[in-house]
């Protein structure tokens, strides 16, 4: 079980979702984030009911950062941030994680440890700082303590549907960060978009660190890795890579964060 963490004088509070009111909170989060925000296509259900929300929400656990001293429109505590955190033994054997539905994970399915997909992760615009990603981070940390997991994963995404507008940062994470290919994810051959998209005497770093949202950058932070070939997400209107991370080589700084936790 995840431990309570709270803060600003118990303020926040970092912990999974306990029932289906606050997953539908998460949801109506998403929603506002996904699709109000970032232009994702909803469909009329998920217009009507303002949430977003597929087969894996049922599955997966919801890490929650909560705000006592605010409330949403429905009158529940408002939903700073979340995660979406799906398990290997969460998946029957018939069923397949998220991002398996634009990437090849099988060399990542292999490793005998625990694995965890992160997925639906987003912050309020109301909260979009530091301490919130800290926060959500720590509890990440908590989780993976809890867990013992060993690699954790996930689709990361850049906004709009045009890979050239990210040609710097696609080709950095390519030529700088790709996966050993023993472990190394790779986009499914008919929505595989080729990474490596500018000559390499070319490319700014600090360009594409500046083409990078900033949750890619915070991956990258903790000794990310990328697999091969990006995917456009015309649903969600992103283009996507997957990113993974070695929990045992995770660099010290992070460390020390999932430390103030575990």
């Amino acid at each position: 079980m995840l431990n309570h963490a709270r803060s600003n004088e118990r303020r926040f509070e970092v912990r999974l979702a306990e029932n289906e009111n606050e997953i539908r909170s998460a949801q109506r989060l998403r929603y506002q984030v996904f699709y109000e925000e970032m232009g994702a296509r909803a469909n009329s259900w998920k217009m009507r009911e303002r949430r977003d929300l597929d087969c894996f929400d049922g599955i997966c656990d919801h890490l929650l950062v909560i705000d006592h001293q605010a409330t949403d429109e429905w009158g529940d505590p408002r939903i700073a941030g979340t995660y979406r955190l799906t398990r290997r033994g969460a998946l029957t054997k018939r069923q397949k994680f998220y991002t398996e539905s634009e990437f090849d994970l099988g060399a990542i399915k292999s490793f005998p440890g625990e694995i965890l997909e992160l997925s639906r992760s987003c912050v309020h615009s109301d909260y979009r700082s530091r301490a919130v990603l800290d926060m959500l981070w720590r509890g990440l940390g908590n989780y993976i303590a809890t867990h013992q997991v060993d690699i954790m994963f996930g689709c990361a995404s850049f906004p709009g549907i045009d890979p050239d507008q990210a040609a710097d940062a696609l080709t950095f994470l390519y030529r700088h960060h790709l996966a050993p290919e023993a472990l190394r994810p790779h986009a499914h051959p008919r929505q595989y978009v080729k990474m490596h998209r500018r000559c390499e005497s070319s490319i700014d770093k600090r360009q594409a660190l500046r083409q990078m949202p900033p949750l890619i950058r915070g991956y990258l932070g903790a000794g990310a890795m990328v697999g091969d070939g990006a995917v456009i997400d015309r649903s969600f209107n992103t283009v996507d890579v997957c990113v993974m991370v070695m929990l045992g080589e995770l660099s010290a700084s992070y460390a020390r964060r999932y430390r103030d936790v575990a």
